[in-house]
């Protein structure tokens, strides 16, 4: 097992190896990341409980992490935090090492990663492309494999786009779920604490660890009925001009999702695109300038002020306030258009961004690219949307990333359907107490489970009932084939659909005599399925004539 004193010495090796100083604005000490990290490894042997022990984490540079300067890419700006922001102080609290706060488009504007006085973040695989941005030097931290999980914000996009760019995983939460506390405002209204990881196992877990309640949950949407997911896609001429190749990677994307056995269903991209132009366009970049407008008014000229961002955030204090209101109305009609578009569908799914600049594209036309790039991430936050951006494959040799985005508090869910994407999901077999309905169907639910189809096994199996609590049936295979071989019959069973991950969940917990095993079906195809040990049916019931667990059921006598 790697201790956590392994990891840090490991991710600086990393850090030398790879030669990325623009990633970083304030490195630690590697003599004091190993001795946190010996203190982990210490109350990991007490018997403590760390799920992060061995996790190395990177900070975006407007997250305060206690005894780092708190820069927000402005080194006029930097003030030294005495304590760490709250998701900070709860990813250190699992067993995390703090390794440094990282680079970022400055004061979290801009979706490029190149307008920071420390420097461009370029790209994690291809120098001469822009990462992404605003969190820039945290996506490409763990792209690079430096960090395991790093933290950014998104405004928006801020925690897609970059995610898109290097091939990582990118996680927005909704908003509030993690706190914003301790973390240089942006736009408050709409800022959201974010999580990038190579898997999206690391980033669930990370989510998790940092959420806090909210009495917004209250209006969560209640779980759906078992059912194949239900996944917005809107026409290609809707999406507008693509990098060439990312039109036929979209279409791969959601070919796999309906592979995997979700409903594709149509969807107008209108109102978020139109929602989308208006955070820059509009009134609401006034925000912006009430965050740290001020400090910039103060500091006309400063090299320490990234041009661009400066203008953006100066020009918004001459916007009036009746524009404010006009563009309240307006957005709050085209959310009311977005949702109604959108249904009952579980999650619209979106290319990340449009295009993937090179630097030399970006500082000929900085506000011009920028703008591109938020097209379809711009709108999540002001409609009040969570969203996971995933990897989709490679378009000439650079990554491609696709999103899925839904309601508010359904951000298991959108990681549920996101792993449809690169982990294809299972088919399982149950004939007892895991079918709709029975004691143990929400097991099946909670790990994501839909229901496929109900048919019966070859004519090969017999059923027994099993002295369990719950109750359980024993299906045991006596025949060679479905003809009826070993005076088996046929029993009804429900074919599941379960995440990868999901079926390992079943498999590590399944008690005895109960095993995993392939199973014949009617129609001569083969699932995995429950079955059961043939020594623990000695002297238990046979009920293979009532043709299913739930007839025998039905024909017992009731107390």
């Amino acid at each position: 097992m790697t201790t956590a004193v392994d990891r840090v010495r490991a991710a600086y090796a990393r850090i030398a190896q790879v030669d990325r100083p623009e990633v970083w604005i304030a490195l630690r000490p590697q003599a004091d990341t190993e001795s946190d990290a010996a203190a982990v490894d210490a109350r990991v042997a007490a018997g403590d409980r760390l799920p992060l022990a061995g996790t190395v984490l990177a900070v975006k540079g407007n997250i305060d992490v206690a005894g780092l300067p708190t820069t927000a890419g402005c080194p006029a700006y930097a003030y030294e935090p005495d304590t760490d922001a709250p998701a900070v102080a709860r990813m250190k609290a699992a067993g995390a090492v703090v390794l440094g706060t990282t680079n970022l488009d400055q004061f979290a504007t801009g979706l490029v990663g190149t307008r920071s006085p420390y420097g461009a973040v370029r790209n994690s695989l291809s120098p001469e492309h822009v990462s992404g941005g605003s969190s820039s030097g945290s996506a490409v931290a763990v792209a690079l494999g430096i960090a395991d999980i790093a933290l950014g914000t998104d405004t928006a996009g801020s925690g897609r786009v970059p995610a898109a760019f290097n091939g990582i995983v990118g996680l927005k939460p909704t908003f509030g779920l993690i706190p914003t506390e301790g973390v240089v405002p942006a736009c408050a209204s709409l800022d959201c604490v974010t999580v990038f990881a190579r898997t999206l196992a690391e980033a669930e877990q990370a989510m998790s660890l940092m959420a806090a309640p909210s009495g917004r949950a209250l209006s969560a949407p209640a779980p759906r009925d078992p059912g194949p997911w239900r996944i917005a896609v809107p026409e290609l001429g809707q999406l507008g001009p693509l990098d060439p190749g990312w039109a036929e990677a979209f279409e791969a994307a959601a070919q796999r999702l309906a592979d995997a056995g979700a409903e594709l269903l149509p969807v107008d991209l209108a109102p978020f695109t139109e929602a989308a132009a208006m955070l820059y366009e509009g009134a609401f970049v006034a925000e912006r300038y009430t965050a740290v407008g001020a400090f910039i008014d103060a500091h006309p000229g400063s090299p320490d002020l990234d041009p661009t961002v400066a203008g953006i955030i100066s020009r918004a204090k001459d916007i009036p306030a009746h524009q404010l209101y006009a563009d309240q109305q307006k957005l709050a009609s085209l959310r009311v258009r977005a949702l109604a578009t959108l249904g009952d569908a579980d999650a619209l799914l979106l290319p990340t961004a449009p295009s993937h600049p090179t630097l030399t594209e970006v500082a000929a036309d900085p506000l011009g690219v920028n703008a591109r790039l938020g097209r379809f991430t711009n709108s999540t936050n002001l409609f009040d949307l969570a969203a996971v951006a995933v990897p989709a494959g490679d378009v000439n040799r650079l990554p491609f990333g696709v999103m899925l985005i839904g309601p508010a508090f359904t951000d298991e869910r959108l990681v549920r359907i996101a792993g449809l994407l690169n982990n294809p999901p299972l088919q399982l077999a149950v004939i007892g107490a895991h079918l709709s309905g029975q004691p143990l169907n929400g097991q099946l639910l909670a790990v994501g489970g839909r229901l496929v189809r109900t048919t019966t096994t070859a004519r090969a199996y017999r059923l027994y009932a099993l002295d369990t609590l719950p109750p359980k049936p024993g299906l045991v295979r006596v025949g060679e084939g479905g003809g009826g071989g070993g005076g088996g019959g046929t029993i009804e069973a429900e074919v599941w659909q379960l995440p990868a991950e999901g079926l390992g969940m079943f498999l590590a917990a399944l008690p005895r005599p109960m095993a995993l095993g392939s199973v014949e079906l009617a129609d001569g195809s083969f699932v995995t399925g429950f079955l059961c040990e043939p020594q623990a049916v000695e002297g238990a019931r046979e009920i293979t004539s009532y043709g299913s667990w739930r007839a025998y059921l039905a024909a017992l006598p009731r107390p």
